[in-house]
């Protein structure tokens, strides 16, 4: 009778052992970000060779919060989608559009509006949609900006085109509209706005808005757990002004719109 209770203590207390082992390795430790390293200023590669940007900056504050390595995974953005469900990267966190993907993701609250706009050259004599008629225009692939001009809604302004391109990167399309390539780009507003810092001169953004649009972190579906954890720290940034902060650092003014 002691003999078998000796063996059933010892094998409760090794089930204990397994158990809280397995709770340990459970634990997360790090998140991996998967981001378009060619979108400044959400992210992108600054003049010191390192990972830098806006979105990074926040997401590198969260993890230091939650005792967790911010790990920063530079991925083609075509291949977000694949990177995301094979478990490669935990999240896209990079100036990433809700709008016309609600249902592929899970999604955090919405932090940031953001528009998509035309930037033009000041010399160009564009001033309006009407305007862009016999024009280059060109946009990044898999953008808010190209789902709008080939959405219903803007089939006439995007039939009047003299050429829509499409092109890897917004920095590609920046060079091409210096160059004068192509007369028109249709990007994010605070893309555009920080391409054109310094040159406001030479270049400008059309009044009318393509289209509105918020930014979001984007999860795995079903992903709620970590996505409830990010936001909660997200949310404590907010309340307590480093938020703001960086966001101040960054575009100048506050660009959070969690909560409110």
């Amino acid at each position: 009778m002691k003999k078998a209770l000796v063996i059933m203590l010892a094998a409760v207390m090794a089930l204990s052992m397994l158990i809280g082992c397995g709770s340990k390795s459970a634990e997360r430790t790090s998140l991996t970000v998967g981001f378009d390293a060619t979108f400044p200023p959400y992210g992108y590669v600054g003049d010191d060779g390192e990972y830098t940007g806006f979105d990074l900056e926040m997401a590198a504050e969260v993890c230091k919060r939650l005792g967790w390595e911010l790990k920063l995974q530079a991925i083609d953005w075509d291949a977000k989608d694949a990177e995301l469900d094979s478990g490669t990267i935990d999240c896209i966190w990079n100036g990433f559009t809700i709008n016309g993907r609600e249902d592929l993701y899970t999604w955090s609250d919405a932090y940031m509006d953001n528009s998509q706009v035309f930037m033009v050259k000041k010399s160009s004599g564009i001033t309006t949609f009407d305007d862009l008629a016999g024009k280059i225009v060109e946009v990044q692939v898999d953008t808010a900006a190209l789902s709008a001009l080939q959405g219903e809604d803007y089939k006439d302004l995007t039939g009047s085109f003299k050429e829509l391109r499409t092109c890897a990167n917004f920095e590609i399309a920046f060079m091409d509209l210096d160059a004068g390539a192509v007369d028109a780009v249709a990007i994010d507003i605070g893309v555009a706005k920080f391409q054109m810092a310094g040159r406001e001169a030479e270049f400008e953004i059309l009044a009318e808005a393509l289209m509105p649009e918020q930014y979001g972190i984007g999860f795995k579906l079903g992903n709620t757990e970590l996505r409830d954890t990010v936001q909660a720290t997200l949310m404590e940034m907010v309340n307590d002004g480093t938020f703001a902060k960086i966001s101040e650092k960054w575009f100048g003014y506050d660009v959070c719109i969690l909560g409110k």
